[in-house]
């Protein structure tokens, strides 16, 4: 699945290129629980269509009611922004569906630049990291290169949101495992690339929109050029084909860097690395195995969901229970079920 905030910034700068009336709403800023995190994005078209999420869905309903005439509303301004708040009080937290206590802040830019917004989603389709700084008084717009991911900053008289690339994922091994995987990241916003130089494995490769290599995987980690928005995750079960990619995963800024396998294949790696290879402890850190979070799976499926719930995690800074880690499950948890049986 496409990175939605290009799908958002794409709808808009087509729809403005057409001379149809759009605007685009970003959330700047949250109090308690919210429906969608800061910097999500929708762009909204004077008939009402919309694309992207503010919300659970109310929020965008109302915008679509005040701002489209095809819906009683006003219209769109011809330019401008304006900052918005929903769920200030408990009556309208209920009215627009927000969690109890949750509070939202967009900030709506009216008649967004087709110039602006082509040059932006270009540069965003090259894979460049783009800083997007939005005037609020004038709605004029500065497109910056960032060497570095940062957080939305809303300071009242500029909005800085920094935006792509999308979020990628190197799977090694393209067995059943790596197809319920890539299928998963797919659907949660990855680009997904498979490597596996075993002919006879990739040649029955059955999911789409994934990129598929043959060289080896040590190649295709320098290749694939790791950045922070990045994982890569050995799934061969293969120390000839696993090994040399987690060396190269691990000396770059990879977000998430793991490899499948028991707790006892997990030692027994990080003895070839440091033994072979010249790692340390402190430089094996990074390193997950066993990977997943505890929810006793068994099948690829299953343990699929456990593996994509562990990245996502990690990507979205999550502190997840030690309790809730492989190793210590096995540790703790298996050995009473066994006796309890």
């Amino acid at each position: 699945m496409e990175n939605i905030d290009v799908m958002v910034l794409r709808a808009a700068r087509d729809w403005r290129a057409a001379g149809q009336r759009a605007l685009l709403a970003t959330v700047v800023r949250t109090w308690g629980s919210s429906p969608r995190p800061v910097g999500a994005m929708m762009a909204l078209r004077e008939d009402g269509r919309a694309v992207g999420s503010v919300s659970g869905g109310c929020i965008e309903d109302d915008l679509i009611y005040r701002y489209t005439k095809a819906h009683g509303g006003a219209g769109l301004p011809d330019a401008g922004t304006e900052v918005v708040r929903y769920g200030v009080t408990a009556d309208e937290a209920h009215r627009f569906g927000l969690p109890c206590g949750g509070t939202l802040e967009l900030v709506l830019e009216f008649m967004p630049s087709h110039d602006a917004l082509a040059q932006l989603v270009g540069r965003l389709e090259a894979g460049e990291l783009v800083r997007r700084v939005v005037d609020l008084a004038d709605g004029s717009v500065q497109l910056e290169h960032s060497a570095a991911p940062e957080a939305l900053h809303c300071d009242g008289a500029r909005l800085a949101n920094t935006l792509g690339p999308g979020y990628r994922m190197l799977l090694i091994g393209a067995g059943a495992l790596a197809e319920y995987v890539s299928t998963m990241a797919l659907f949660s916003g990855f680009a997904v690339t498979v490597c596996d130089p075993r002919i006879e494995y990739l040649s029955t490769w059955s999911v789409p929109s994934v990129q598929t290599v043959s060289t080896m995987p040590d190649d295709a980690v320098v290749e694939f050029r790791p950045d922070q928005r990045s994982c890569i995750v050995a799934l061969s079960h293969d120390p000839k084909l696993d090994d040399l990619a987690l060396l190269e995963a691990l000396h770059s800024p990879a977000f998430y860097v793991g490899a499948i396998g028991s707790r006892r294949n997990n030692q027994a790696r990080r003895e070839r690395l440091i033994e072979h290879f010249g790692e340390t402890e402190q430089s094996l850190r990074r390193l997950r195995g066993p990977i997943g979070l505890y929810i006793g799976s068994k099948t690829p499926a299953e343990i699929a969901v456990s593996l994509m719930a562990e990245i996502l995690a990690v990507k979205n800074g999550v502190q997840v229970p030690n309790e809730m880690s492989i190793a210590w499950a096995k540790e703790h948890r298996e050995p009473a079920t066994a006796l309890a049986r």
